[in-house]
């Protein structure tokens, strides 16, 4: 990819994440990078950098804060216009709105109710590990019979999703996150998003359930409240956010033990705790490679350098996940049993942390020692090489996983 010089350029195809995470690295810790589209944007991609970043409120969520924005500069149809102006939401502002939208989601989602939905997810693993093992196929994509349908399931109980509207759902998040929808189609892709969560919404108002969006109507209708609008583009990004990354999570996971047979003889023994899988996967292969995005209301110094008042700052996990002052020298190795004192920050940190990481550590808690209990001897069906990523710079996240169960 070319750039400007000075600046990295994302890749929009991701054909080499692990060595764009490494060139990320080493112009670091803030780089200026370009997203798809040539929009000029800062990266921080170290560990130390982005805690300290994450919680800087000079460091804002409101669009208009951005002078391309403000400038004209940013076209609506901009392939990746839903991550960086989703609709108004806890992800889209700061301080005391922030809180009070947060606190409205937390009163929902509540520790018992995700720890509520553990039989649930124990249920619906089980229920895909039979049909794989009724398949009478060696070979299968475990990405598109296992990895993917799980997370939607578990995310749809949660929040109220018809079942009926996932195929449809999967159509529009793919279009939703890739740097490959046509113009034509960006606009028309979020229309119908929000159409569908709109529909949800307006369900749950007429019949109320044991779902979230219900918990949502319900703390809403006190002194403080969320708007439908607000309840809408809340549903949204927790459906985006709250499927996609379990996909990575568990798909990482399994290419990993893979690739490394011995740290996964070391888990079937019982001498490492499927814990340590999760947590070592979220490190080296995060789910979520760069989150958008965030906007300077004052001129912030990172070391030597500084982001300007109005651009805007994405935070490079995946480059973050590596950084060896932080994780070792040997932090571009997966590793289970790695003893680093330094925790990832793969789900956030500060304000705007991951609402939903309790249930996606849940959901690959229980998915993993399940499938490998079924499957021990389960492989890749075809070499590293051939697994290819989806043209999709937030996520990482491969096309398909095949693997032989054995």
């Amino acid at each position: 990819m070319t750039a400007r010089p000075g600046r990295i350029a994302l890749d929009p195809f991701v054909t080499d994440l692990d060595g764009e995470s490494a060139r990320l690295l080493a112009a670091g810790p803030l780089a200026e990078v370009e997203l798809p589209g040539g929009v000029p944007v800062w990266a921080v991609t170290h560990h130390a950098e982005a805690r300290q970043l994450l919680t800087d409120k000079r460091l804002v969520k409101d669009i208009e804060v951005w002078g391309a924005w403000r400038r004209g500069e940013i076209p609506a149809d901009w392939p990746l216009i839903g991550l960086a102006n989703p609709g108004r939401s806890m992800l889209t502002v700061d301080g005391e709105e922030h809180r009070r939208m947060r606190s409205l989601v937390a009163q929902a989602l509540t520790p018992r109710r995700v720890e509520r939905m553990r039989e649930r997810v124990t249920e619906l693993t089980h229920g895909l590990l039979d049909r794989l093992s009724a398949s009478g196929s060696d070979v299968v994509d475990l990405k598109a019979e296992f990895a993917y349908p799980l997370p939607m399931y578990v995310i749809s109980d949660l929040m109220g999703i018809d079942e009926a509207d996932h195929p449809r759902l999967k159509v529009l998040f793919d279009k939703f996150f890739s740097t490959q929808t046509p113009p034509q189609e960006v606009v028309a892709t979020l229309g119908e998003l929000a159409a569908m969560m709109g529909k949800v919404v307006a369900a749950r108002r007429e019949q109320p359930g044991d779902d979230l969006t219900s918990a949502l109507i319900q703390a809403s209708e006190g002194g403080d409240h969320l708007t439908d609008q607000e309840i809408v583009s809340t549903l949204q990004l927790m459906v985006a956010a709250g499927h996609e990354t379990t996909i990575s999570l568990i798909v990482n996971a399994v290419v990993n033990l893979c690739a490394h047979p011995e740290q996964l003889a070391l888990v079937l023994s019982g001498r490492v705790g499927w814990d340590a899988v999760v947590e070592e996967t979220l490190r080296h292969s995060t789910p979520t490679s760069h989150v958008l995005i965030r906007f300077a209301a004052q001129d912030v110094p990172v070391g030597d350098k500084v982001i300007p008042k109005g651009d805007a700052l994405i935070v490079s996990y995946g480059a973050i996940g590596r950084d060896e002052q932080a994780h070792g020298p040997t932090a571009a190795a997966f590793d289970i049993t790695r003893t680093s004192p330094t925790r990832h920050i793969s789900f956030g940190h500060g304000p705007h942390v991951c609402p939903g990481a309790a249930l996606s550590r849940l959901e690959a808690g229980v998915a993993l020692p399940a499938l490998y209990a079924r499957f021990p001897h389960l492989t890749l069906a075809v070499p590293p090489t051939d697994l290819h990523h989806k043209p999709v710079v937030t996520q990482n996240d491969l096309y398909a996983l095949p693997v032989r169960l054995g």
